[in-house]
């Protein structure tokens, strides 16, 4: 006869235990077995979900289906090695899993819900040298990548995101002063945090002049920057930065291009160039005219300014397969040109039509975001979460 103890016992061992939203991320790089059963509604489900590599299964059957026909609902849950269940803030995600693991299926479910996922951010190294690091700090849910670029206790920050605490902890933990804080152009799809990490650290702020204007108010930036140009040359301890003129995906896209002491050269892309695509160019609301200027950037400056070995970094990730499996979103430009079907050898005409062919959805939230980034309007926490809710769709949809 079981003890009450001893059902304790039992039922500590087989209930179904939550899952972090870091341990998810971590096992969704590693390609491990799973699948994703997410539980709310389909409207939602629509707006932003869990992504990871191309092959993972996700499943949308809102819990009221389980509810009102359990079995149907049952028939469409996915196979897999381990299910993670996925709701707005836990409780309907665990009800689901309990319920799948008393009919036998591994089933776990997100902690805190599909919030913890949007919040999670990722911090690693993707460079660790006796001259510094370049420090990676992604936000998986958005697909964003920002960059740290530290040395001698100094650093330079690159397209940082809303949240500034991330970088905040990487420059204490590094004993490091943030002496630059670059925007490789006045973002759409996000909120920066350049201004942000200006005013608490001290640092300048850098943007070109022609992304601070609204591109469809046409009014300028109520901000503080120092304005970039092409040949700009700083310092960062013991590297170099150079900036590099890149437009197409807006007027004012840079490239900053890292010198180390040793040789190897890094160079941070923004929404210029992906590692599977590169920037769409209409989201300033003039795509007919800007996509031949991508062109020039992307086949004629480019080239002129960089070698295969330069390390590309952009800002954006489509998939986690772009990564690597140190979870680090780089590769060399001498690899982009055999992998990436956007540098395929165009001409000007073919390109410019493939573009325009194949722009996707244009979110009016980025109309806001980019007022933001202006300066123009100054959102409180609920209404800049609601900006941001979703994947970014910076990328041109058929490269």
């Amino acid at each position: 006869m079981l003890t009450q103890e001893m059902t304790q016992e039992i039922n500590v061992e087989t209930a179904v235990q939550p899952i972090e939203a870091a341990d998810l991320y971590a096992k969704l790089l590693a390609g491990a077995d799973l699948a994703i059963l997410d539980v709310r509604n389909g409207e939602d489900f629509a707006r932003w979900k869990v992504e990871g590599r191309k092959d993972l299964t996700i499943v949308n059957v809102p819990y009221f289906a389980f509810i009102e026909d359990e079995d149907a609902s049952l028939a469409q849950v996915p196979q897999a090695e381990e299910l993670v269940v996925v709701c707005a803030k836990e409780g309907s995600s665990q009800y689901i899993a309990e319920l799948l693991a008393e009919r036998g299926v591994k089933a776990s479910y997100l902690a805190e819900g599909i919030v913890s996922w949007g919040n999670l951010y990722d911090v690693r190294n993707v460079v660790d040298a006796d001259w510094g690091r370049i420090v990676q700090v992604t936000r998986p849910a958005r697909g964003d990548v920002s960059f740290l670029v530290i040395s001698d206790g100094e650093a330079a920050v690159i397209d940082p995101l809303r949240h500034t605490e991330q970088y905040m902890q990487v420059l204490q933990d590094n004993n490091a002063l943030l002496t630059h804080a670059f925007d490789t152009h006045g973002h759409a799809d996000h909120i920066s945090g350049g201004p942000a990490l200006a005013q608490r650290t001290g640092a300048r702020y850098f943007l070109h002049p022609y992304d601070a204007i609204h591109p469809l108010d046409m009014l300028p930036a109520r901000l503080d920057y120092v304005p970039l140009q092409d040949g700009d040359q700083f310092v960062v301890g013991r590297v170099d930065v150079d900036v590099i003129w890149f437009p197409g995906h807006t007027l004012g896209q840079v490239n900053f291009r890292v010198s180390a002491p040793d040789g190897s050269h890094y160079l941070f892309t923004g929404d210029g160039l992906f590692l599977s695509s590169f920037g769409r160019p209409d989201l300033g609301g003039r795509g007919e005219a800007w996509t031949p200027i991508l062109f020039e950037s992307l086949f004629e400056r480019l080239p002129q300014r960089i070698d295969d070995a330069t390390w590309i970094l952009p800002s954006h990730f489509s998939t986690l397969d772009e990564a690597d499996v140190g979870g680090r979103f780089a590769q060399t430009y001498g690899t982009l040109k055999q992998q990436n079907d956007g540098l395929r050898p165009r001409s000007r005409e073919e390109f410019t039509g493939w573009v325009l062919a194949n722009l996707p959805h244009f979110p009016p939230e980025y109309v806001e975001i980019k007022r933001v980034n202006a300066g123009l309007v100054i959102p409180n926490e609920e209404e800049a979460g609601e900006l941001e809710l979703g994947k970014n769709i910076c990328a041109l949809s058929g490269a």
